[in-house]
């Protein structure tokens, strides 16, 4: 069933209950990168599901924000929210695999590159490889190497790259992003409550850039519950959410 969900900054985002739909992440990767997308830059959403990172990016200072997605469905659906945005001029939705950028893309061609990739190694809680959530969730149809591979592709020289992942992974994507030129230049840990463990990262890369590393504040995304009611965000959280996206 399709719904009709209107962000922040007052574009309107067609999504299927049936399918993936976007969550905290992709809200906290935009932000992440949001001021950092500098005017006429390109920018390029690899594994861009229903559009939301675009959505979120569409009053940035980009001159024009590109989505690429492998399920013609989640394409389908980006692209009429693209019509109903009357955001032609700045959104552009790709049907595409991550693995083969280098057939449908110009070498260098980009100034940021954004992923908001599966998490999970495909072996763990393994579902059925066809369905649409497994595909989101798990490396069913490609891996971080193949994520960062792509960027590396993509990025022109001091390209930014910024992905939000999973902290167990932390040492693997380092390993991969350095064997292809993008250091990692700012990291920002995310815990679901306070003094509990993160389950979530983002990180910023800079292709050709020198080591330096900058960690940022840790964000912690809940307040804790009182008397067993719904937690609520914090007020760090909602003020991204309720920041001005432009």
């Amino acid at each position: 069933m399709e719904t009709i969900d209107t962000l922040k900054n007052g574009y309107k985002i067609i999504q299927d209950s049936q399918r993936f739909k976007f969550g905290i992440d992709a809200i906290l990767l935009s932000d992440f990168a949001f001021d950092f997308i500098r005017k006429d830059d390109l920018v390029f959403d690899l594994g861009t599901g229903n559009g939301i990172i675009p959505f979120m990016l569409g009053k940035s200072r980009a001159k024009m924000i590109t989505g690429l997605e492998i399920q013609k469905e989640n394409v389908e659906l980006a692209k009429k929210s693209v019509l109903m945005n009357e955001l032609e001029e700045k959104i552009k939705i790709v049907h595409g695999d991550i693995k083969t950028v280098s057939n449908d893309f110009e070498k260098h061609s980009f100034d940021v590159v954004l992923s908001n990739p599966p998490y999970m190694i495909n072996e763990h809680g393994k579902q059925n490889p066809l369905d649409a959530k497994a595909i989101a969730r798990h490396e069913v149809l490609c891996t971080l190497e193949d994520v960062i591979t792509a960027a590396d592709y993509l990025l022109g020289t001091h390209g930014k790259f910024f992905m939000i992942h999973r902290p167990f992974r932390i040492p693997e994507i380092f390993s991969s992003m350095i064997k292809h030129k993008i250091e990692p230049k700012r990291m920002q840990l995310i815990h679901p409550f306070a003094g509990k463990e993160p389950n979530l990262v983002l990180i910023e890369g800079r292709k050709n850039a020198n080591p330096r590393l900058k960690i940022e504040e840790s964000l912690n995304v809940y307040e804790k519950s009182v008397d067993g009611k719904q937690p609520e965000y914090t007020k760090a959280v909602e003020d991204i959410y309720n920041r001005k996206w432009e």
